[in-house]
């Protein structure tokens, strides 16, 4: 293999439309990247064999325009909570269920909700655990895996590895770092679980047959992935405790790496372990879907040329469409505060900026009260980032310096993983 100063990493990211995959230097500069689309492969989203040809195409793109032979490391991350149960070689053995599919056998939920610690992120009908003992019934299983740990066998040859962030649903104890004794309460076969590493932790060598079909070394390490949300917060730049990250799309999420865990079941609220840190979100109700509510896209560019932002409204909306809130507030019967409505559209659209922008800040102080650290830092990403005065009445909310999003691919979020996992293999 040539010199590390020329050496490469591969992250790969499979979402809900298609995959992407980005080559990035060790200084985190990405250098080459590919997409596919899903929809080019498969007319069904839940077909997995439509996942890997997504994933080799983006990943074909990304080794047309480097040289090869300077890859390094490879990781992969998937959506949440996407599960399938495989033979022992890694074949399918039923159509995987998505992560927003639900488990309908009311006798599995009232297993899991009877047994699962009340912090623990299994609960509901889209857990990875629900899926487990859905699954585990199916004649043949070796293992029921998360769809990243598919995706990363057929690099590896191994069916029956998983990363820690993936797992945390599907029961993982990230804090005593183990598969809890509880799960075989739940009736869950517990030999059907797959072994769980440390995201960014080597797991094996690329297989001799992967190496060869990819034109890859055979000293090529592959890295224990993430979920898609874990490594959208990676790609930021995001890195130390106090460094939070808003997405300001159709709802409103917060992100904040600790360095502790935070569990809040009320809130809905759990951490995910990345290295030495800790992971934790939440997510509003409020967000992009009451702009759109009220104004067109064009409207609020329109609108928003005529506001100062500087200057308070003081009119202290919560903006929400309907009742009910989930985070900072959980509160199912929680009232929208929208009025008085001023006459003057500018000022109306100001104060739900405002609105949203409390919300945000009250977010950030809430996962702070729950034992995390004080903001220190805002990355924002999503369309909401766009706006310029929405930006600068957020920044004299929250009070804290706006960075630089270094990337909003997951693909780099997860390129950052193999960097890691480069090292400590001792390859980079």
């Amino acid at each position: 293999m040539s010199g590390n100063q020329h050496a490469l990493v591969i992250g790969i990211d499979i979402g809900t439309s298609g995959a992407r995959a980005v080559a990035m230097a060790p200084d985190g500069t990405i250098v080459a990247s590919g997409a596919a689309k899903l929809a080019a492969f498969s007319d069904d989203h839940r077909d997995p064999v439509g996942w890997w040809k997504a994933v080799q195409a983006a990943l074909g793109d990304v080794l047309a325009a480097v040289d090869r032979q300077r890859i390094r490391a490879i990781s992969i991350d998937g959506t949440s909570g996407t599960m399938l149960p495989v033979a022992a070689d890694g074949a399918p053995l039923a159509a995987p269920m998505m992560y927003n599919d639900p488990v309908s056998d009311r006798a599995i939920l009232e297993a899991v909700a009877t047994h699962a610690p009340k912090e623990s992120a299994t609960h509901g009908a889209t857990s990875g655990l629900a899926k487990v003992l859905a699954f585990q019934s199916v004649p043949g299983v070796f293992r029921v895996i998360h769809q990243a740990d598919w995706l990363a066998g057929h690099f590896t040859g191994l069916y029956d590895v998983s990363d820690e962030n993936n797992a945390l649903k599907t029961g993982y104890d990230p804090i005593a770092r183990c598969w809890p004794e509880w799960i075989e309460k739940t009736g869950a076969r517990t030999g059907l679980l797959p072994e769980v590493l440390p995201a960014g932790e080597p797991v094996a060598t690329i297989s001799p047959t992967a190496a060869e079909a990819f034109g890859l070394s055979r000293d090529v390490v592959i890295v224990a992935g993430t979920t898609d949300g874990c490594a959208s917060f990676l790609a930021t730049g995001a890195d130390r405790p106090g460094d939070g990250v808003s997405a300001l799309g159709t709802t409103l999420t917060v992100k904040l790496l600790s360095d502790r865990p935070l569990f809040a079941p009320e809130y809905g609220l759990y951490s995910h372990r990345i290295g030495d840190m800790w992971l934790a979100g939440g997510a509003s109700n409020t967000g992009g879907v009451v702009l759109a509510a009220h104004f067109s896209a064009e409207r609020i560019d329109e609108l928003s040329a005529r506001i100062d932002p500087a200057i308070d409204t003081g009119l202290d909306y919560y903006p929400l469409t309907k009742p009910g809130e989930r985070f900072p507030i959980a509160d199912p019967n929680f009232q929208p505060r929208l009025t008085p409505r001023p006459e003057d559209d500018a000022v109306f659209l100001k104060a739900i900026f405002e609105g949203i922008a409390g919300v945000e800040s009250l977010a950030y102080q809430r996962l702070t009260a729950l034992g995390g650290p004080k903001l220190g830092s805002i990355r924002t990403v999503g369309g909401g980032a766009k706006n310029a005065v929405w930006s600068a009445i957020r920044a004299r909310k929250l009070g804290v310096p706006f960075l630089t999003v270094r990337s909003e691919e997951a693909a780099a979020g997860t390129a950052r993983l193999a960097l890691a996992g480069a090292r400590q293999a001792g390859v980079l």
